[in-house]
């Protein structure tokens, strides 16, 4: 009977001259080619598949070394491994050396280092790691990042996928783009666990079932006037900051970043740079007559590049200064983002201006991918006529001369008192 296995002998692999395959048994093989040359290879089926893997040539790998070399690839086989990339892989571990054994922390470092000048705020850095740190760290912080895997990240993505969707959301993106720079440095290899498309889409519920949308609360437009009436009644940088916000439904960041390189006064424009705008492209605001007079009278005071500074020199006003004014007069059921939503819901109910227009002022992306790559104009005219009716509609109360004062009374305001209050002549930079 036939040998099923160990069929040939070494004198009798180096004499064969007959070209093509001979079997040795258990899926080894001695491949004869046309010119004479002889080398090893080991063939096997995976997953319905038939695979190939060479064992080297005749004249470096004996035949006792190539029978060990088929048993290890058929005890792979059996483990459900294949033989092929278990190979390849340890070829690039043992490529790249110490290199793999990089932590994730470390890759992370190195990837916030390299991108931090592509990000527009300096914070995003500190926002990065600040969330690596908090959530990430402490489970695989110090494992090497090749041995980052789906259960790794579960770990630290299921506990706050319900409760903090948001962060829990950004903080899978972040590890994500740290696992595919790793991969593409040479640190690890394989999918990315991290992966939400057709991978962690199946473990986790849809970020927009469990996140509880909180809008920026947000005054009717019916009493924007008398708000402004109130605001005019308080002095300082940050109460006429508060005023042109309003008055352009601009961003609050756009708003306390002004420079004054930004403005063209003599034809009432505000050019806000590509890099201090959320969509990432210029944005020209057209100013309107009482937005023009806020400028004029910061203009009196100026003291340095910035149109609304703070007390430390050539420093902005922080956020924190147009919640005080919301605090001094008790509105704190309000913020200042919600006058763009103030804004919005004006122009829509209250105006016929087409919806291109009021979300263009608003300096909105352009969600549909091929309208945004034909679109070309900013509707600037438009947007122009459409400002100075929101002015319009703001200043028409105001002129009645009534202020709403208004006293907090425990956690929210109470019912508002109208007095008289002339429009403010001035301002008062206090230093």
């Amino acid at each position: 009977m036939a040998r099923s296995i160990n069929r040939l002998s070494a004198l009798g692999a180096a004499r064969l001259t007959l070209p093509g395959l001979h079997h040795d048994g258990g899926g080894l093989y001695l491949q004869v080619g046309a010119s004479g040359s002889k080398s090893w290879t080991y063939r096997y089926m995976l997953a319905g598949r038939a695979r190939e893997m060479g064992l080297g040539p005749l004249q470096v790998v004996s035949l006792a070394e190539a029978r060990e070399k088929a048993a290890e690839a058929r005890r792979l086989k059996f483990a459900g491994v294949d033989p092929i990339a278990a190979r390849d892989s340890a070829v690039l571990k043992a490529r790249i050396g110490p290199r793999s054994s990089r932590t994730f922390m470390d890759c992370a470092l190195q990837y916030i280092e390299s991108h931090r000048p592509e990000w527009k705020n300096e914070k995003h850095g500190t926002q990065w790691q600040a969330t690596l740190d908090t959530y990430a760290g402490p489970v695989f912080g110090d494992v090497p990042v090749q041995d980052v895997d789906l259960a790794l990240v579960m770990r630290v993505l299921e506990p706050i996928w319900k409760t903090k969707t948001e962060t829990a959301s950004r903080l899978r993106g972040r590890i994500e783009r740290i696992l595919d720079w790793a991969t593409t440095a040479g640190y690890r290899q394989g999918e990315n666990p991290a992966r939400w498309r057709g991978h962690l889409e199946n473990l986790l519920a849809k970020r927009s079932k469990v996140r509880k949308v909180k809008h920026h609360p947000a005054l009717p437009y019916a009493e924007v006037g008398a708000f402004l009436s109130a605001l005019r009644g308080h002095e300082g940088v940050a109460s006429q900051a508060f005023e042109f916000l309003i008055l352009t439904a601009a961003r609050t960041s756009e708003v306390l970043g002004a420079r004054w390189d930004e403005f063209d006064l003599e034809n009432a424009i505000w050019t806000v740079p590509a890099s201090r705008i959320k969509a990432g492209r210029e944005h020209r605001v057209p100013l309107s007559r009482p937005a023009t007079h806020i400028l004029t009278q910061m203009a009196e005071v100026r003291q340095g590049d910035l149109v609304f500074p703070g007390p430390k020199k050539d420093k902005p006003l922080s956020s924190m200064a147009l919640l005080a004014v919301l605090d001094r007069m008790g509105r704190r059921d309000i913020t200042a983002h919600g006058f763009r939503s103030t804004f919005r819901d004006w122009a829509a109910e209250r105006t016929n201006f087409p919806r291109d227009v009021a979300e263009m002022a608003l300096a909105h992306a352009i969600a549909d991918k091929v309208e945004a790559a034909y679109r070309r104009g900013d509707l600037f005219e438009k947007r122009q006529k459409l400002m100075q009716a929101w002015a319009k509609h703001c200043e028409a109360q105001v002129s009645k001369g009534e202020v709403l004062e208004f006293k907090v009374s425990g956690s929210a305001p109470t019912p508002p008192t109208p007095t008289s209050h002339p429009r403010r002549p001035g301002i008062l930079v206090k230093r």
